[in-house]
């Protein structure tokens, strides 16, 4: 297939899928595992164009393997923490009812359509470099090849620092600064962000990848703005209060640095 077709495709796969798990979400009551499926979205349509590609087999390869081990990983930490609060809600989508109370359902059904539709603008990064037919991997496939691995390592130790801050029950009520947590607020957000760039650099190999650009400064405008740093510190502060605002007077919000000293 061609780039647009696969493109075209997807998309409409996206949206259809998008539109049964509302309907799941709103039978089970519980909007946040839309979180879980974005992040599962995102090995189905890396697969799919591996396999619905032109380019050279060995490079459709290693881009869908980084793309769906990546994927199964922050689905999966995503369902453990969202099914483990089951039928309580994450307190972002409790906002979300508060704020769209008035239109809740309709907004909430945009909502998910804007999921599947960012993941198909996110997923421009896997579709361009599998219509490469270049028998060489680029120096740039490579390096972005090597950053992904450190940034899923990262992501993966921030994640397992956290939750073992959360089984100790004398951590009950304090706030996480151990490990990564202590040079920045988001260690997870900002390993994140580098597997993306990550995709990025691997895209630069093709012709036209710069396009891939859209990747790493979407999920960077979306983490520092939108649903990941806003939402997450607003939750942080109602439910640890001081403590939290302590926090952020001397950790860093999302690049990892040494910690401030309090006056």
């Amino acid at each position: 297939m061609s780039a647009l077709l696969l493109l075209v495709t997807a998309f409409t796969g996206l949206c259809v899928t998008f539109v049964g798990l509302f309907l799941l979400c709103r039978r089970l009551d519980n909007y946040g595992f839309v979180d879980v499926a974005w992040s599962y979205a995102f090995a189905l349509l890396a697969g799919f164009y591996a396999l619905g590609g032109s380019g050279w087999l060995p490079r459709r390869g290693i881009l869908a393997t980084m793309a769906v081990l990546w994927s199964l990983r922050l689905g999966t930490h995503l369902l453990r923490r969202v099914a483990g609060h089951h039928p309580v809600e994450d307190g972002r989508y409790v906002q979300l009812r508060k704020d769209w109370a008035c239109n809740f359902g309709p907004k909430m059904f945009g909502f998910f359509q804007l999921q599947a539709a960012s993941v198909a603008l996110l997923g421009v990064p896997f579709l361009l470099p599998v219509t490469n037919a270049v028998t060489v991997l680029h120096p740039l496939e490579i390096a972005g090849t090597a950053l992904w691995f450190l940034a899923l390592s990262g992501e993966s130790l921030a994640d397992a620092q956290l939750a073992a801050f959360k089984r100790d029950p004398g951590n009950k009520g304090r706030v996480c600064d151990a490990g990564l947590w202590r040079f920045s607020r988001h260690p997870n957000y900002f390993f994140e962000w580098l597997i993306w760039v990550a995709y990025f650099l691997f895209a630069l190999g093709t012709p036209w990848g710069w396009l891939a650009v859209i990747g790493p400064a979407s999920i960077l405008f979306l983490l520092l703005n939108v649903t990941g740093i806003p939402l997450t510190e607003q939750q942080a502060e109602r439910s640890k209060g001081d403590a939290y605002r302590r926090y952020q007077a001397t950790t860093s919000a999302f690049l990892p640095w040494f910690p401030k000293k309090l006056p």
